[in-house]
């Protein structure tokens, strides 16, 4: 099973000519092609502290990553597969960034 990570681009985008910041999501995006997940508790087997987040009713649950030795945070959505794991990417920004927003409504690629 593989990972497919939607919004990608929009996520290197987003972060424009930010280097550290770059290198950072290069080598998480990297990691995404060594794992096979098939539920939520494998995500957590292969990155400790990312945390699994139960949105109320209505709404997806979604697994906030901590990259970069938690400098920066990347929130999204999930669902498995038969055969790959989708990742929806709804947000992407510093430690400060994500404290301002709401982990289950935020949409930052929405078109």
């Amino acid at each position: 099973m593989n990972v497919r990570v939607i919004k990608k681009s929009n996520v290197f985008h987003h972060i424009g000519n930010n280097h550290h910041m770059l290198k950072a999501f290069v080598d998480f995006f990297d990691k995404l092609e060594y794992v096979s997940w098939k539920k939520p508790q494998d995500i957590i087997q292969t990155f400790k502290s990312a945390d699994l987040i139960n949105c109320p009713k209505k709404q997806k649950n979604r697994i906030v990553f901590n990259i970069a030795r938690n400098r920066y945070r990347m929130i999204s959505g999930y669902h498995f597969r038969v055969s790959q794991t989708i990742l929806y990417v709804k947000f992407v920004g510093t430690h400060k960034e994500y404290d301002a927003v709401d982990i289950c409504k935020v949409n930052q690629f929405k078109k």
